[in-house]
């Protein structure tokens, strides 16, 4: 199973700007042709850590105050030929627009949080969609697959992945004991979460088969930070857009995690670097190893950094 995780997958994903349509965070990719082997989807496969952080944020999620709307994660990982591996998770998000029968997706967190997970591996592209139901429907409705069978031709595969999370799995003695009840579905306590497949053109969703390897939920360390990457989102990626040399990591902060935006400099060994908690920013220049905090009072971080490459080129 670890040779099909880190097998390869395809083309690089060029556009990672996301839209939405019908609630649903749609990937904007450039319309390439499919592979010729790619057939289509027979398997999912999920690695035990993005299976850990579906049921477990599922069921934060139900404990919260807004545990009565409907919530999702957008997939990232590999396609095979005639199977998908999913690799990480993205949050629909607290600023998400949601209620008991819809869930629109923070668009521009997504973009980010895709951006700064791909930095590890070009191939990864996004592979589909979970969202859950409040009651005890089991399948994408009416109106999930009329916006699905739009979503899809946007993607590279021409096909996706859709998961269906519900609470009306029968209670066990041992809540955290997993079980399959079908090859397409995964529950633990009450938890399920059904997986399907719908392909540019098909009349209805597939059940697919799903299963679990090793390997981590490679976004997992951006979820505690999520609510600053909503904040910043649309900034940071025009900024990643706009100059080369940007690159993002999690990083303890003062309080709790944070994320740092490295702008690299001309000259070796020197970069603008921005460390992100919360709404709290604060900016710094990197010479020689040694780091300079600049005066800078700005939420706004791309002028921020368009203002300290300005004020640095004055100065050579």
């Amino acid at each position: 199973m670890l040779q099909a995780l880190f097998s390869s997958a395809g083309r690089v994903l060029n556009d990672l700007s996301l839209s939405l349509y019908r609630g649903r965070a749609a990937g904007a990719e450039r319309h390439r042709p499919v592979h010729a082997k790619q057939k289509p989807l027979q398997r999912l496969l999920l690695t035990d850590g993005v299976g850990h952080t579906l049921f477990e944020e599922y069921a934060d999620h139900r404990a919260g105050a807004r545990g009565d709307e409907e919530t999702g994660w957008l997939l990232l990982g590999l396609r095979e030929s005639s199977e998908a591996v999913a690799l990480a998770t993205l949050p629909a998000g607290t600023q998400r627009n949601a209620g008991v029968a819809h869930v629109q997706f923070n668009s521009s967190a997504q973009a980010l949080g895709s951006r700064i997970v791909r930095q590890a591996d070009k191939r990864l592209s996004i592979l589909g969609v979970v969202h859950t139901h409040p009651g005890s429907l089991r399948h994408p409705s009416d109106g999930d697959f009329k916006g699905d069978s739009h979503w899809v031709a946007h993607l590279r595969s021409k096909e996706g992945v859709f998961g269906i999370g519900t609470a009306d799995g029968l209670p066990t003695a041992d809540t955290t004991l997993a079980r399959q009840p079908r090859q397409h579905m995964q529950c633990l306590g009450e938890l399920c979460l059904s997986w399907y497949a719908l392909r540019q053109g098909d009349t209805h969703y597939r059940p697919l088969p799903v299963g679990l390897t090793l390997g981590p939920d490679l976004a997992r360390p951006l979820h505690p930070i999520w609510p600053t990457i909503e904040i910043h989102a649309e900034r940071l990626d025009r900024l990643a857009r706009q100059q080369t040399g940007v690159s993002f990591a999690v990083v303890p902060g003062q309080e709790d995690s944070a994320l740092a935006v490295n702008v690299s400099l001309a000259e070796p060994g020197h970069a603008i670097r921005v460390l992100i908690e919360g709404e709290d920013v604060r900016y710094f220049v990197l010479r020689d190893e040694k780091l300079f905090e600049a005066g800078l009072r700005e939420e706004r971080v791309d002028q921020a950094v368009y203002l300290l490459l300005a004020e640095l080129a004055s100065r050579y």
